[in-house]
């Protein structure tokens, strides 16, 4: 993966979770739940 290609996935994650606070449509705590629960497991498997 370039660096353009990298800023350019930061830029619209970004914008997709900007976009979720405005409109309040909850995806964002979804997201963030699922990352703790990945956190999880990867550190079990550590």
């Amino acid at each position: 993966m370039t660096n353009a290609t990298a800023l350019w996935l930061a830029i619209l994650i970004a914008a997709a979770f900007g976009v979720d606070l405005y409109f309040d449509l909850g995806g964002t705590l979804f997201a963030l739940r699922k990352l703790a629960d990945l956190i999880d497991w990867v550190a079990f498997w550590r």
